[in-house]
């Protein structure tokens, strides 16, 4: 399954939870929820706890078409070297040692860390991580995609119970959430902007006092070019405020030294994964245009809502398909570019999921078609004036809405 519309699944299982009042009795639904999802060839799992002072690991549920295991088994985390390096890297793959396991028909092990990380001290007085709980899954010959799986259920489910450790100590400080907007709020550019043939503007409403979505406009030293980016981090409040901070610095200091594209945003995906160990990932498109008639634009999207680019000689409207995986989740990532040619009254729409996922009293999200018309419907106004009809469409379809996001688009029109 693409990794945006995994993560979107995994959200709505928490989502309808009940109310549990551990994380492992929460883990154990979402685990046997995992198991029913069609398109993950999964068959089974087992949830795991670490046991600090003993330094193994004991299970504490399991689900699915799987072969019992005894009550209360434990892993010695000695008899898995691979579990010293595991706190740097989510999630592995290995085949199992263990006999008792072997026999219970469990060959590969896979499993994906899930938590806070707990440091632990060997005999040498070395250290390393180890993940709280564990979630192994069965499944069909896995391969990367399946470690991108279990990549993607850590930094989803990980933020969860964090969230809930935090919000059992202390309510939000909202003084200090006034401060965080008013930080948020100085990243953003001005709205509106001119570049060559171009014109565009923007406008990013969080859902709540800060959110996780973010636009920019960075221009290199020689004027030649600019670049354009769109951004919106799956955590929410003030975790998705920080990455947006994060990332929008790094992009800036990136550009400023005029490094390749494809380099950049791989060294952006190190970044925030080495610094937002706990957080879930974020997507992002990032394109390029130019002082040129042909009105090339070069462009790489991390897992991002495909941006909409209308043709208007033929009114037909492309999407532009990821080129690289999310930000976040795993270290070395490649990224690749895709170009494109932007005709003299074309329009580029980046948007991120609060406006296709705006939904009304019924729970019908405003979705892509909607989108789609509205850009068809307004394709003759300014840069300006498209950005306001297609946001204040959103939010008339959404005034009664029970569920809501931070909202951002960008509209880029070429006129000349």
């Amino acid at each position: 399954m693409e990794q945006r519309k995994l993560y979107k699944v995994l959200e709505s299982i928490i989502r309808q939870a009940p109310s549990f009042e551990t994380n492992e009795e929460l883990l154990s639904y979402v685990l046997e929820n995992i198991i029913n999802i069609d398109s993950i060839d999964i068959s089974g799992g087992r949830l795991w706890k670490l046991d600090i002072d003993k330094k193994s690991y004991t299970l504490i549920s399991q689900k699915g078409d799987i072969s019992p295991i005894e009550k209360d088994y434990k892993l010695n985390v000695k008899d898995y070297p691979v579990f010293k390096s595991f706190g740097q890297r989510r999630a592995f793959i290995a085949y199992e040692t263990n006999e008792y396991l072997i026999k219970r028909g469990i060959y590969i092990y896979s499993a994906a860390g899930v938590g806070e990380r707990c440091k632990i001290s060997d005999k040498k007085n070395k250290y390393y991580y180890l993940y709280k709980y564990l979630i192994a899954l069965n499944g069909n010959e896995p391969d990367e995609d399946f470690i991108n799986t279990l990549n993607i259920i850590s930094v989803t489910l990980s933020p969860i119970l964090r969230t809930r450790k935090l919000e059992s100590k202390a309510k939000e400080n909202i003084v200090e959430l006034e401060k965080a907007s008013e930080i948020q709020k100085n990243i953003l550019p001005e709205h509106e902007l001119k570049f060559g043939n171009y014109e565009m503007f923007g406008v990013s409403l969080p859902e709540k006092i800060v959110g996780g979505d973010f636009f920019d406009y960075l221009k290199c030293g020689d004027d030649y070019k600019i670049s354009v980016v769109i951004a919106d981090a799956a955590s929410k409040g003030i975790s998705a405020a920080a990455q947006a901070l994060y990332v929008s610095g790094a992009l800036k200091m990136g550009v400023s030294y005029d490094v390749s594209n494809t380099t950049l945003i791989k060294k952006i995906n190190n970044l925030v994964y080495d610094t937002f160990p706990y957080e879930r990932f974020l997507t992002l498109f990032y394109c390029e245009l130019y002082q040129d008639k042909k009105g090339l634009c070069v462009y790489i999207n991390a897992g991002h809502n495909p941006p909409y680019h209308l043709n208007h000689g033929s009114d037909k409207i492309s999407v532009l398909k990821s080129t690289g995986p999310v930000l976040g989740p795993s270290a070395n990532q490649n990224y690749f570019t895709e170009y494109f040619h932007i005709n003299v009254n074309d329009l580029l729409i980046l948007y991120t999921d609060g406006i296709i996922e705006a939904a009304n009293s019924n729970f019908e999200f405003y979705g892509e078609e909607r989108l789609k018309n509205a850009i068809k419907k307004f394709k003759e106004m300014s840069a300006k004036d498209i950005c306001h009809n297609i946001l204040d469409e959103v939010q008339k379809f959404g005034v009664n809405g029970r569920y809501s996001d931070d909202k951002t688009i960008v509209v880029i029109k070429r006129i000349k």
